[in-house]
Formats: C-alpha cells, sequence, structure tokens
C-alpha cells in the first residue's frame, strides 16, 4: 500500500488553468457517458483519471481531444474560449495531443510513416530522412534500448513495441509547441521496466512546463506520478484532490469498489505438481535449455519477463496446437485464448456483445444446424450480470463499450465456453481494480473446479496469483518457480541476465 504522504507536491493551485471543462455532458442514446464533468489542468501538471470502465473517463478525453462534441458545457484552452468550436485540428494548434488506449497508427506503414502521418509538416525532399531521426530520437529519449528501427513495418512490431512508437510520435516535436499530453491507458502493453521509463519521461515533461492526463488502472502509477488525482464514477467527477492525500485504499474507495484483498495479497492453494500434465511445451526455437512449460489440471500458470519476449508466441503455439500437431506442445483438453490485442485478436467489430460473447459456444448451442436463440440469450445475460458489462443492451454493437467492458466480453467467451484450458495473452489491459478482484476470484474459482490457465502478464502483482510462474527472456524459459518461492527481484534477475536460475 502506498504511504498517504507518497507522490509528487501538486502544482499551484491558484494558476490560471491550462484547460477548463465546465457542465460537460454527453449521451449515446439512454447511455449518459458524461452527466455536467468540471475538469482543469494547470500548467505544469500532471493529473491521474481514475474510475470503473464505462465511468467516462475516456469520453472526457475524447472531448479535450476535439474527437467527441458535447450535448453541453463549456470548454476553454489557454483562456481562449473554445465552446462550440473546438475540433481535432484546433486542439492540435492549441498543442493538446493524445494518446489513446486504441492505437491510432496505420499498420500498414513504416515506423517513419507514420510519423509523417502525425506530423505534415515533415514533407518535401528529404522529409523521410527528418522523419526517421524525429522518431528515433524521440524513442532513443523516452526508451533507450527499443530496439525499433524506423523502416520497421507498425503491423510487424509486438503490441508493446507499437504503444511506444504511438507515445513518441505524440511527444515529438511538432509545429505548434506541445502543451498538453493526454494518456489513456499508457502502460496497458508495457513491461514494468519501459513503463518506468515513461513515468520518468512524464516527470521530465511536467517539470519542464508541461501538463499531462494520465488514465491508468494501475493504481501506483497514478499514486507515485500524479500531482492530482480526480476520480469519476457513471460519468460524474466524485473526488479531486491532491495525490498526496490518497492511499490505494481510498483511491479504490473513492472509485465505488471495495477491496477485498488484493492481487498482491490473494491467498492461492498450490496445485500438486505431481499429476501428470495436461499441458506441455517449449518455446521454439532457441529453447535449447531442457525447459518447457507445464501444466496439471486446475492450476494457473504464470508466464513472466518483460514484453515481447516469447510468452505470445508460446500461447500462440498451444493455441494452434489444440487443431493439429506440433512438436513443440501437447495438450489434452480443449482450448479457448483470450487476446490481449482486442482490436487485432480478439472482437468481432461489427457483431453485438452478445454475439461476441457466445461465439465460442454456439456449437453446444446448436440442435440439428439450428442455434437456440433463447439459449443464446440466457448465456449472453448471464455473462452479462457475471462479468459486470456495463450496457443496457447486449444486442448492442461491441465498439459501444470502453476498451475495458470489450476486455470483459472476452473473458466471458473463454469463461463460458467448454474449454478445459484457458490461454491469457495479458488479458487484464484498461481493466479497472475493482473488475480485476472479480476476474481473479472468477478465474480461481474455476481452476478449483478443474479448469487451467496460462496466463501471460506485465504486472507482477498478478503473478502472486499463479500457482507456478515461468520467466522468458530472448524467447527461452530462463526460470521458473513455485509461488512461495516468486518475488519481484527473482523475476527482474531472470529477465535481464543471461544466465538466469
Amino acid at each position: 500500500m502506498m504511504p498517504s504522504d507518497g507522490g509528487p507536491a501538486p502544482a499551484h493551485a491558484s494558476a490560471r488553468p491550462l484547460v477548463d471543462l465546465r457542465g460537460v455532458a454527453k449521451a449515446y442514446g439512454a447511455v449518459r457517458a458524461l452527466g455536467g464533468v468540471d475538469f482543469a489542468i494547470a500548467p505544469g501538471e500532471c493529473v491521474g483519471l481514475a474510475g470503473h470502465n464505462g465511468a467516462g473517463k475516456s469520453t472526457l478525453m475524447q472531448v479535450l481531444a476535439g474527437n467527441v462534441r458535447p450535448d453541453a458545457g463549456a470548454l476553454s484552452v489557454s483562456g481562449s474560449d473554445e465552446t462550440g468550436r473546438y475540433s481535432v485540428e484546433r486542439a492540435g494548434k492549441l498543442g493538446v495531443r493524445c494518446v489513446f488506449q486504441e492505437l491510432s497508427l496505420c499498420p500498414n506503414l513504416t515506423v517513419t510513416e507514420n510519423a509523417r502521418v502525425r506530423h505534415p509538416f515533415l514533407k518535401g525532399f528529404g522529409w523521410r530522412k527528418r522523419a526517421a531521426r524525429l522518431i528515433t530520437g524521440q524513442l532513443d529519449t523516452i526508451f533507450p534500448g527499443h530496439g525499433i528501427r524506423p523502416g520497421d513495418l507498425v503491423s510487424d512490431l509486438a503490441l508493446g513495441q507499437r504503444q511506444m512508437v504511438e507515445i513518441a510520435t505524440v511527444f515529438a516535436a511538432g509545429e505548434t509547441p506541445l502543451s498538453l499530453v493526454i494518456l489513456d491507458e499508457p502502460t496497458s502493453s508495457l513491461d514494468a521496466q519501459v513503463a518506468s521509463q515513461l513515468l520518468a519521461h512524464v516527470r521530465r515533461f511536467v517539470e519542464g512546463g508541461g501538463s499531462v492526463v494520465l488514465i491508468s488502472h494501475i493504481l501506483g502509477e497514478i499514486l507515485q506520478t500524479c500531482d492530482r488525482i480526480t476520480v469519476m464514477s457513471d460519468g460524474k467527477v466524485v473526488a479531486d484532490r491532491p495525490a498526496r492525500d490518497f492511499t490505494r485504499h481510498s483511491l479504490v474507495e473513492a472509485m465505488g469498489h471495495v477491496a477485498h484483498g488484493s492481487e498482491e495479497t490473494a491467498e492461492v492453494t498450490a496445485a500438486a505438481r505431481s499429476a501428470a500434465p495436461i499441458v506441455a511445451a517449449a518455446a521454439p526455437p532457441r529453447q535449447g535449455n531442457g525447459r518447457r512449460v507445464e501444466a496439471r489440471r486446475g492450476e494457473i500458470i504464470g508466464l513472466g519477463g518483460l514484453a515481447g519476449h516469447g510468452q505470445t508466441a508460446l500461447l500462440v503455439l498451444l493455441q494452434n496446437a489444440s487443431t493439429g500437431h506440433s512438436r513443440f506442445a501437447e495438450l489434452k483438453g480443449r482450448t479457448a485464448f483470450v487476446a490481449g490485442d482486442r482490436q487485432t485478436d480478439g472482437v468481432f467489430p461489427l457483431w453485438s456483445i452478445g454475439g461476441n460473447v457466445t461465439v465460442r459456444s454456439l456449437k453446444a448451442m446448436s440442435r440439428f444446424g439450428l442455434i437456440d436463440a433463447r439459449a443464446e440469450r440466457t448465456m449472453e445475460e448471464e455473462w452479462k450480470a457475471r462479468i459486470a458489462i456495463r450496457t443496457p443492451d447486449m444486442a448492442n454493437g461491441i465498439l459501444t463499450l470502453s476498451g475495458g467492458n470489450q476486455q470483459k466480453a472476452l473473458f466471458a467467451r473463454a469463461l463460458a465456453s467448454d474449454a478445459e484450458i484457458v490461454l491469457m495473452d495479458d488479458p487484464m489491459r484498461g481493466v479497472d481494480i475493482g473488475t480485476k478482484q472479480e476476474v481473479y476470484a472468477l478465474i480461481r474459482a474455476e481452476a478449483a473446479k478443474g479448469r487451467t490457465f496460462l496466463w501471460y502478464t506485465t504486472e507482477f502483482g498478478e503473478l502472486r496469483a499463479c500457482d507456478h510462474v515461468y520467466v522468458f527472456r530472448s524467447g527461452r524459459i530462463v526460470a521458473d518457480m513455485a509461488r512461495s518461492e516468486l518475488s519481484e527481484a527473482r523475476v527482474l534477475q531472470s529477465s535481464f541476465e543471461e544466465s538466469a536460475a
């Protein structure tokens, strides 16, 4: 738990706001996303924006970015009244830029070409070299050792690397001085080391006079990085005070969640390792040290280490092996896959919420080739309630949900299925702490019934919910340890050292 006096000192409350929103309201049909919100940011201030999924945080930031026009309310930037004329173009001219949870990069373009898209002033003879210098310089500044080349195709980059490129393009110098950066879950696909690099850069930017809005469900990031924290619930601001006045517990309470323990303190009973494994896999093609991942019935197996070091590749290998044969993997049971990159690998964007939940179970609800519509609706409503998907109607499109609620739908799809083995690829990205606690409890309850989970996560706290952990480095399994042997120091040491224990 964070000490009550932790975090940086707040910015001067007397400073004229850089941004001032008053009474901002927005509704989408019957869904009230914002219900008259007041929100201000001072120059040289980092404001944390917290709240459960669907609380209105992203909608408020979409208004501030110029992507959404509110139904009511006033907005001023740098003392200029922008009500009624604010737009994305206008926001850019005022120095307001955003990194949203769903990345805006063009996957069919290179890193350099994406920098050109973000910064159209890079034109004329030699623009490619200038764009490459701009983006590479910013990546080097924020993420030393990033390993990203300007000629890399974005679609070939890992999710965490794409996030790094998006962040670097936003912070890179443009025609207009940068005054405010909105970061919506910027570390959701970054490992701990890279996330620390970003948050250190945020503090440098703020200390240099810039302003930042940081949205994160990793509460320690907000408590340690922000000067002030604003908490939203159901489209309204319910708390707004200096970060030093919050503790982790009081922040969770302000968000409307009651903390029944946490991922750091959850009691976990390890399954017996003496039983025969139902999952066994090496990490091709570089393993060569005899280690392999093993999972037994009822176990929760964690895959740790820095992002992009082979954990996702192993899960994909296992999923492919479930439908065929592989010399690298053996499985005894049906599988379901929970994708972390939900836009690319998870949701069916043109389908309803309910359709996205039930698609894995349609065969079990079919008779004589026809789907039982009543059973389908029953499953939809059951999992809407069990995993608290925030929507008035499961027939609404999946993209009407916030990112975190889309992720809940993917969890519901897997847990509602007949899968005996659930493969999870860093699935808690953008999920609020209350929902995380509920999902942890669901996973533990399902494991107690005999279901097996393989869980790749970039959050150390989530590894503590696992019975056994394998650490990956450079595509190889370099360490494995029971939960009783697990420590953050040992995971980090294994992640960086050539010869891990």
